[in-house]
């Protein structure tokens, strides 16, 4: 790692800051830094990183199963900011043994563990170990029970190593979903087209579905199974510090 980091301190310096000021000191601390990019949320990264660096690094992944909308959004993401955008792809061998085995829609009967962790753990392993930090759009009030204690910044203990320590930015910790949509209506973001449709935290085309009034955002993900455990092993860390505390 290019920078010694007290993680403990740096939050505190942070406690206050602006998504924006937030940005600005990870970009300014580390090189190899990187933005994951798939929602709302993550655009709106993007709006304020390229405000302070034009060449700023940003990520996407490809799981093979995204809705036709999403596609659409991605490149129009790509064109807005000029982005050279990385699109990161799951194993195909991998992809071709779960489904010889298993079939399509074998999430549905055996959880969406396995499936996620070939089509976007694997990809997004492959590209942290070559990080040394990255930005992330996840919210405090995103999930029930498992993004509540969301901090500023953390050691990415999913993904990072002792041998190898990983720093996870989370500039949105504190914004609400209000937060989001008023900027993005504020300085006209691109969105993805499912949000008029109802969708409002959007993954795969088969585990996703649009959200009833007052329904929180994450129950038109993986509907099938208990409410607390909706993670794609992305942000894992977060459902292992809550399955420790219960």
């Amino acid at each position: 790692m290019s920078v010694n980091v007290d993680i403990d301190q740096l939050n505190n310096e942070l406690a206050t800051a602006s998504p924006k000021d937030i940005i600005r000191k990870a970009l300014s601390m580390f090189d190899n830094i990187a933005i994951s990019f798939s929602g709302a949320e993550d655009v709106v990264l993007i709006e304020m990183a390229t405000k302070i660096n034009r060449q700023v690094s940003v990520f996407t992944l490809d799981t093979g199963r995204l809705h036709p909308e999403t596609y659409l959004f991605v490149e129009k993401v790509r064109d807005h900011y000029d982005l050279n955008l990385e699109v990161l792809f799951p194993d195909a061998a991998a992809i071709e043994k779960l489904t010889r085995e298993k079939g399509l829609f074998s999430f549905y009967r055996d959880g969406h563990s396995e499936c996620c962790g070939i089509r976007k753990v694997e990809p997004l392993k492959r590209k942290l170990a070559q990080v040394d930090a990255w930005i992330t759009g996840q919210r405090k009030d995103q999930s029930p029970g498992t993004r509540n204690d969301v901090p500023i910044v953390q050691l990415d203990g999913t993904f990072g190593s002792e041998e190898k320590p990983l720093i996870k930015f989370n500039p949105l910790a504190n914004w609400t979903s209000e937060d989001v949509w008023n900027y993005i209506r504020m300085f006209d973001v691109p969105y993805n087209e499912l949000h008029s449709k109802g969708f409002i935290s959007i993954g795969c085309q088969p585990c996703t579905r649009p959200v009833l009034p007052n329904q929180h955002e994450r129950e038109g993900r993986w509907w099938w199974e208990e409410e607390t455990h909706k993670e794609c092993g992305l942000h894992a860390g977060n459902l292992i510090k809550t399955e420790q505390a219960d």
